[in-house]
């Protein structure tokens, strides 16, 4: 591509070294992980200060250059690539990467957009204090994407979405002007919490350039357990119990059916299988508590004695340390991941009432079954948030290509099915490229104008990540 004339006057603004021209150089930014999207852009920029995104954001503004803003290429929907129309300008934030203050005894902590999530962890333990959001990509996916994307995860059931962990936000807004609204309040009811238009916003309506957290005890005694069963159903009533009798002590309850647990073993380094036998599914169960004193293995083992005795568990695994705690999280994490060994695997991120679950899930296998005979079905994930990742891997053997384009044929009948059970089509990944499409076939017509009159009102050239969640 012929270099942009306005690569010369963003490097006044940034420096040289921080606008990539070159294809070598940009080539990272331009593709994600699962191959769905692969970009084409004019210029990377790489901004290290609040101050700096205003400026560039500003001069495009001034411009009418179109931006995506980019924190560690993990998103799973497509919106932090640019199109192959080759008139988007991708802004990394990943060197807006410092701890800016962290509060121990107010339980929080203010970092810019770029911190991997992983650090913030460590910072956080650092002062034994836990930031719970927990992800597979924690080790490279950044703050401010996450937050951009109202990430889940793992730790939903007991925390809440990122949406719940988010006290204040710093903005830079389309039009280079920077709201600072980084409180640190637990309470503060003066007019409209402007911050949640950005929580989940894709980067449509600014670029979040810092964020003021939550953070929580950190558990002093865990305890987790793998679990074999027959079915979602027996898990379903094993979550109805856990809950019961473990309250907000119940921080963990992910569901994995037996093929996602053997695509594990085959290629996840490290996977062991926990139990002997083999069983058509599985739970991974976690208690934790922030009192040495709390009686955690105890309760673990009433309930699941109980579980025994009713006939829904059929084995289980109770890690001795925490090295098998970790170990067990291992194959759940590494689920996304294995799949892409397999073969082409077509996505579902949804969601319906817990209670729905398994009848959901009896439904969506069948019927995906019935449409592509001898696929295998893989779904997994927060059963006790309703969270289900429905993927769907092509039968053994099968032309990848020629099963990939079946997508969006099966996307409708597991949505279809989804919104039998009053469900969402997205549950954490968000919109996206990858189903801006679909957004107005499951939003209502007012909810639809109601935010395409926030999108003008804040970006009212559209240069802000157009496309993703609405369509141009």
């Amino acid at each position: 591509m012929e270099r942009s004339p306005h690569a010369d006057r963003i490097a006044d603004l940034i420096g040289a070294a921080n606008v990539l021209t070159d294809p070598k150089d940009q080539a990272p930014y331009l593709t994600e992980w699962r191959d769905l999207y692969q970009g084409v852009t004019p210029m990377v920029l790489r901004p290290g200060t609040t101050e700096e995104v205003s400026a560039v954001v500003t001069y495009a503004y001034q411009n009418d250059l179109k931006i995506v803003p980019q924190g560690g290429n993990t998103g799973l929907v497509g919106g932090q690539i640019p199109q192959k129309s080759g008139d988007e300008i991708v802004l990394s934030l990943s060197r807006l990467n410092r701890v800016r203050s962290v509060d121990a005894a107010g339980f929080t902590i203010t970092v810019e957009s770029g911190v991997v999530l992983e650090t913030l962890q460590n910072e956080a333990e650092k002062v034994d204090r836990l930031f719970p959001l927990s992800l597979g990509a924690q080790g490279s996916c950044q703050i401010g994407g996450n937050i951009s994307t109202n990430a889940g995860g793992t730790a939903v059931l007991a925390y809440g979405n990122t949406r719940d962990l988010v006290l204040g936000l710093e903005i830079v807004l389309p039009t280079g002007e920077i709201w600072n609204g980084l409180r640190t309040l637990r309470k503060d009811n003066t007019g409209y919490d402007l911050k949640q238009l950005f929580i989940g916003g894709e980067g449509t309506l600014g670029i979040i350039t810092a964020a003021s957290l939550k953070l929580f005890p950190r558990p002093k005694k865990l305890e987790a357990a793998f679990i074999g069963l027959s079915d979602p159903h027996a898990a379903l009533r094993l979550f109805s119990m856990a809950k019961a009798q473990a309250g907000p002590v119940l921080t963990g309850f992910e569901i994995m059916p037996r093929v996602g647990v053997e695509f594990c073993l085959s290629h996840l380094d490290g996977a062991r299988d926990p139990l002997e036998g083999e069983h058509a599914w599985y739970i991974l169960m976690e208690l934790s508590s922030g009192s040495e004193a709390f009686p955690v293995r105890d309760l673990m083992e009433g309930i699941l004695g109980e579980a025994f005795e009713e006939g829904l568990v059929e084995d289980a695994a109770f890690a001795q340390n925490l090295s098998q705690v970790q170990d067990f999280w291992h194959i759940r994490h590494g689920m996304s991941e294995v799949q892409k060994a397999e073969g082409g695997s077509i996505k579902h991120d949804i969601s319906v009432p817990v209670a729905t679950i398994p009848d959901f899930l009896d439904k969506a296998i069948a019927a995906v079954q019935e449409f592509v005979p001898d696929c295998r079905p893989v779904p997994f994930g927060h059963i006790g948030d309703g969270n289900i990742h429905f993927n769907v891997s092509q039968p053994i053997g099968a032309d990848k290509e020629e099963y990939l384009a079946k997508w969006d044929e099966m996307n409708s009948i597991v949505h279809g099915i989804v919104a039998e059970f009053n469900g969402s089509i997205s549950a954490e990944h968000g919109i996206g490229r990858l189903k801006s499409g679909l957004l107005k076939d499951v939003k209502s017509n007012i909810e639809m104008d109601l935010m395409k009159r926030i999108k003008s009102a804040l970006d009212p050239k559209g240069l802000m990540n157009p496309g993703r969640i609405l369509e141009d």
